[in-house]
């Protein structure tokens, strides 16, 4: 597959031959559904937390002796059957709710997203993208070059692939709505899925090949 590249003006300056390994892949749907499931768990942070009997203040002393007062054996007056005890079945932030992914299960799927979106022509190839100051204007005017060469880009949300940490480029874009940042080399099919446009210079197709240990 043969891509256009463009300067930040939007005009054409190249083509590009993309790897057939990572851009011309059929999908399959199973394989992308139980990757994205599982990066989805991954991120999943449990911010709900219930102390159990062990945790809550208080109850350190047995509330009466054990026989003879005609009342039911207590050891602790912080047990779930108390007022002020701990939870016994509440939801607890230390839960793994994730799992693991084989290496080429995530890149096979990764390569499968990259295709089809290249297939449908929302993946524009920029010479380099250097902003000169971190300021919002300057990424807007970026991107509206890119929209005029390429209208999938006018709605729906855009991912902008660096090919490294480049503090200036993230700086101008994090205040755009719908428009967000991330290195090439972690590139991954959660947040494809998640956007329907994907921008990057020509420096992080090869990042992403080298990642995905394509053979050229």
């Amino acid at each position: 597959m043969e891509a256009a590249i463009y300067n930040q003006k939007g005009e054409k300056t190249g083509t590009m031959e993309l790897s057939k390994s990572l851009f011309e892949v059929k999908i399959n749907t199973d394989l992308v559904y139980q990757v994205a499931v599982t990066q989805a768990a991954n991120r999943r942070q449990g911010a709900a937390h219930t102390k159990n009997r062990g945790e809550v203040s208080g109850g350190g002393k047995k509330p009466w002796r054990q026989k003879g007062t005609g009342r039911s054996r207590h050891g602790s007056t912080r047990s779930p059957i108390w007022r002020h005890g701990g939870v016994a079945f509440g939801p607890r932030n230390d839960k793994i709710y994730g799992g693991k992914i084989n290496k080429k299960m995530r890149r096979k799927a990764l390569a499968m997203i990259l295709s089809a979106k290249a297939a449908a022509g929302t993946i524009t190839l920029l010479d380099r993208l250097e902003i000169s100051e971190p300021k919002t204007r300057r990424m807007v005017e970026v991107l509206g070059a890119v929209r005029k060469i390429n209208s999938n880009f006018e709605k729906g949300k855009i991912l902008i692939a660096l090919p490294g940490v480049e503090k200036t480029a993230i700086l101008a874009g994090r205040n755009i709505p719908g428009v967000e940042t991330i290195e090439a080399a972690k590139l991954n099919v959660l947040d494809l899925l998640n956007s329907k446009c994907l921008l990057m210079p020509v420096e992080s197709v090869e990042a992403i090949e080298k990642t995905a240990k394509i053979k050229k």
